[in-house]
This record gives C-alpha cells, structure tokens and sequence, in this order.
C-alpha cells in the first residue's frame, strides 16, 4: 500500500517536459488563443500563461502522463461546483475548448497521453513573494472557511484517492525514511512519523468532507490594495476528501516562520498561524477535539514535506531546487515540535475559541 501511495497522482512519473512551441499551437488549435506563453515552474505537470494580444490571460494546464482523467476531472467538477455555490469566490473557472470539452486527451509529440485543460488566470502577487499583516492574514482565514463551506455538498467518484499529501496517511511513507541520508534527519523524521501515527484514531473521527487540502503561499494570490486581499486560489491538485482539521493544519505549516527569529516567535510558531486562524473561526466552525489535534497535523505535515522532496528530488535532480524549495525550513520547524511534549502541542491552539485565537 505505501509504494502505491506514492505511485499515485504522478509523483513518481517521469515525464517529457512541453515544448513552449508546442503548447503555443496547442492553445491555437483548441482553443483559438494566440499569444506569448510564459511556463509556471511545477512539481509534475506542464502549466503555462498564455496572454493575447488583447491583455486577456489564461493558464493552460496539460497533465502528467500518468494522471488518471478521472482525478482531473474531479478537479474541474470542484471548481465548477465552487463558481456555482459562491461566485465571489477568487477560484480559477474552467474554460471549454471549440467543441465544448472541459478536458481533452492529447499525444504529445513526445507520445505522451495527457490531459490538456484551460483555466482563467487571476492576477495578483503569490503570498510566497510578498509579506501580510495580521488583519490580511485573518482574510486568507476567512477564505480559507467560505472555500470549505462551498465544497462541502460536493461530491465526485474520484474524491476518495489516496495521496500522499494527505497526512492522515502519514504512516504509509515509513520506506521513504530510508531516502534520508542524514541520521540525525533520520531519525527526528521517525520520531515524528510515530508520533503521527500515535493520533490515527483522532484522525479517523474526525470530520471529512472535499477540500482544498493545499492552502500554501504559492496557492494563495493577493493584492494589498484590494480590500479582499486574497484575489486567487490556484492548484486544486491535492484537492480530496479528507479531515477538516488536515485542511486547516495545512494552511498554518505555511504561516509558520521559515526561522523564528524573535523569542516569542521562537516560544509560539504559531504567533502568525493565530491571525488566520482567528479569521477561519469567524466564519466556519472548529471543535476542542479538532483544534487539539491541529498542531500534531502540522507535525505530520512537516513530516510529509521532508520524506516526499527528499525522495522526488533524488528521482527528479532535474527539478532539485523546485522540489526541495521549502524542505530546509522544516528542519527547525520538526525541532520545536519535538521539543514539546504530546499533551503541550495538544493545547498550543485550545484558547482559540475562547480567545479569538
């Protein structure tokens, strides 16, 4: 099961990169767009931006090989169904070809078979190039919250893969443990993997609906000057059917400091997370149960980041410096969790409800 679990949604496959030539004529030939590609630096697939002549932007996604069209077309339904249920929603709309199609199959001139589909393109700034205060971060909180009210009625034969990006399967990745060549590395990772696991049946009771389950920075597009702040949510590729609380734990990995570099920054990692999720509470619901496990999410979470581009990055030492992009920061971050105790990180986040966070 642990090597199926990362055969799946091709991190493990290889794969011939588009030429941006080719997908030039393919955005032509589909779609009728002409204009200058630029290519979206990615973990497994080929993306690009395509801006005409007009100042109209689009992104053009073709899969990789070994993505089932089923999951991509989840993809589709999820943000067709988001549009629908809340239209203000900054998500990517899913733009049909000349004969109508949300997604087509292509060979490649590399005789590759991939999914090719077309998406709006939101402006705005990566919150991965940019900085926000406390008030912007209680708006990504607020988003975050109406994104999971709007997938909750959603539903799709494919929502129920398995990824390994999904932590609740934390413990299926305990052969990657091998792929870490540093001992020490090695064993905090074990450390943390087992105390992961200690909280499957947590876990397990929790409740699950489709989500996003990939709220980082480089998913989250902002503009200060607008009022909303958040102005795109992008990359529904690790979206699935998995715990709420594995949604919001997401998200707080990436307000963590890359290194504390404050005492109280160094005391809570949470100091910036607390902003987010004082915006979430305001607008969707977490349960004691669901907020004392959080912190032992982000653990798994940190956990997963390291065993998974450690791995990838030795299949793909092509895309090294993509794939290990924010491994190095996880290091200090596993040490705080590791310094506390079970109980102590249980409850980091209980005076959130009480509290405002």
């Amino acid at each position: 099961m642990s090597s199926m679990l990362t055969d799946a949604g091709g991190l493990a496959a290889s794969c011939v990169p588009m030429p941006e030539a080719e997908a030039a004529a393919l955005a032509k030939s589909h779609y009728g767009l002409e204009g200058r590609l630029v290519r979206f630096a990615t973990e497994k697939d080929d993306t690009f931006r395509i801006e005409t002549p007009r100042g109209e932007k689009f992104v053009l996604k073709v899969a990789n090989p070994s993505e089932d069209p089923q999951e991509v077309a989840f993809q589709n339904g999820m943000l067709d169904h988001i549009a629908a249920f809340d239209p203000g929603l900054p998500v990517p709309r899913v733009i049909r070809n000349r004969t109508g199609e949300d997604q087509f199959a292509l060979v490649d001139g590399a005789g590759q078979t991939r999914e090719v589909r077309l998406l709006s393109y939101l402006d705005g700034t990566p919150l991965s190039e940019t900085g926000s205060t406390a008030p912007q971060r209680e708006r990504i909180g607020e988003m975050l919250g109406l994104l999971r009210h709007a997938t909750a009625g959603f539903s799709h034969p494919a929502d129920g893969r398995e990824l390994a990006w999904d932590v609740k399967h934390v413990g299926k990745l305990d052969h990657l443990l091998g792929e870490v060549d540093d001992a020490d590395q090695r064993r905090k990772l074990a450390e943390g993997m087992q105390r992961c696991t200690a909280c499957s049946d947590q876990v397990a009771a929790c409740r699950t609906q489709v989500l996003h389950n990939d709220f980082s920075k480089s998913n989250i597009v902002v503009d200060a000057d607008n009022d909303a702040f958040v102005t795109g949510i992008i990359d529904f590729g690790d979206a699935v059917r998995t715990a709420i609380a594995i949604d919001v734990s997401t998200a707080l990995l990436n307000q963590l400091p890359s290194y504390p570099r404050t005492q109280k920054a160094r005391d809570d990692l949470f100091l910036e997370g607390r902003s987010l999720l004082r915006g979430y509470l305001r607008v969707a619901d977490l349960t004691g149960d669901e907020l004392a496990l959080i912190p032992h999410l982000v653990l798994a979470r940190v956990v997963t980041r390291a065993l998974l581009s450690i791995w990838r990055a030795k299949m793909f030492p092509d895309n090294e410096v993509y794939i290990m992009r924010n491994t190095e920061q996880g290091w200090s971050q596993l040490d705080w969790f590791l310094a506390r105790s079970p109980d102590a990180l249980s409850n980091t986040l209980l005076d959130a409800q009480m509290a405002g966070a």
